[in-house]
């Protein structure tokens, strides 16, 4: 198959580093990866700040893509990184080829996370963030949350997850364009155990009419399954 230019964001806690796996298989098939880390989250933690919102994160993403100057882009987002693709679909449709929803969050514009989310459940997270940084981040889940049980699947993601940003929370996303910007765009769920964040993303996309994969692991599949994950983004990008 042609080479591929591949830009995989990560979500909530994790950084760039998450995708390794992934990426050393791609590469090795002939692709092209990046997989930028957020302001403030991963090795670029020491730069976490009150100021950081979910503008932050898509500037970082469109600055990305520029100043490598990448086009044709398969941009895959997982998890909360889906917000931030949204964004840069909106801001540079002509860098993307294709869009790539991994178990990923979906707003539209106006929208922020928290909105989404069970009030009892945004306002434990609130109070965590208060009582742990006075609001600042968001500390770490275990791993366990994002469907990872193996010992040696703990003991990669564990040690590197760091506090999240928290006003990436409770700001909306601005769109100018509905939501893909018209865009190819395609789904990924993962199901072994589904992840009860994303259902609404998931029937956002089926409601617009997007292709849906399924990848029965957990949902950091880029970690449990980086091979069969390799194997499905190589079919998406061949898609028509």
């Amino acid at each position: 198959m042609k080479q591929q230019t591949f830009v995989c964001v990560h979500g909530v806690w994790h950084g760039g580093w998450c995708w390794s796996r992934l990426a050393n298989i791609l590469r090795a098939r002939g692709h092209r990866v990046t997989a930028p880390t957020q302001t403030g989250l991963g090795e670029r933690s020491h730069l976490l700040s009150p100021d950081i919102t979910i503008r932050t994160f898509v500037e970082d993403i469109v600055r990305h893509v520029q100043f490598e100057d990448l086009a044709d882009v398969i941009l895959v987002g997982h998890s909360f990184g889906g917000i931030p693709i949204t964004g840069v679909a909106d801001l540079v449709p002509e860098r993307i080829g294709k869009l790539v929803y991994l178990d990923a969050i979906m707003l539209e514009s106006g929208e922020t996370w928290f909105d989404l989310l069970p009030q009892d459940l945004a306002e434990d997270r609130r109070k965590l963030a208060e009582t742990s940084t006075g609001g600042l981040s968001l500390p770490p889940a275990p791993p366990e949350s994002f469907g990872i049980t193996k010992p040696d699947d703990v003991a990669f993601l564990k040690p590197r997850l760091t506090p999240h940003p928290f006003r990436t929370f409770t700001t909306a996303l601005d769109l100018k364009h509905p939501v893909g910007n018209g865009l190819p765009a395609h789904y990924i769920e993962c199901t072994d155990p589904p992840y009860p964040p994303a259902k609404v993303a998931l029937a956002r996309a089926q409601a617009k009419g997007w292709p849906v994969s399924r990848i029965a692991t957990g949902h950091d599949a880029m970690v449990s399954e980086p091979e069969a994950l390799a194997d499905l983004l190589e079919e998406i990008a061949e898609e028509l």
